[in-house]
């Protein structure tokens, strides 16, 4: 384990130069709404979520081969509805 944050620490020292990160002003209140709108999605963006996901992959496989449609299963590390 040691050699792997070793190794981490060198790469950093190498990616930046050998140069400390200089200190980030921090963010005004008068700021944050600006920011916000950057950062907050636009509604185009989240399409996806207009989608009728089915979390039951049997049910899925049946509702597709009924339909001739294919099957987009997304799978994550962990429980697909908390990642816990």
């Amino acid at each position: 384990m040691r050699s792997v944050s070793r190794l981490l620490i060198l790469g950093a020292a190498v990616l930046t130069g050998g140069q400390r990160a200089s200190a980030v002003e921090p963010i005004r209140p008068e700021q944050f709404s600006r920011l916000q709108a950057l950062i907050k999605p636009d509604p185009n963006e989240d399409k996806w979520t207009q989608i009728p996901w089915l979390t039951d992959l049997w049910q899925a496989r049946k509702i597709a081969a009924e339909q001739g449609k294919p099957i987009l299963l997304w799978e994550m590390d962990g429980h697909p509805l908390g990642c816990t």
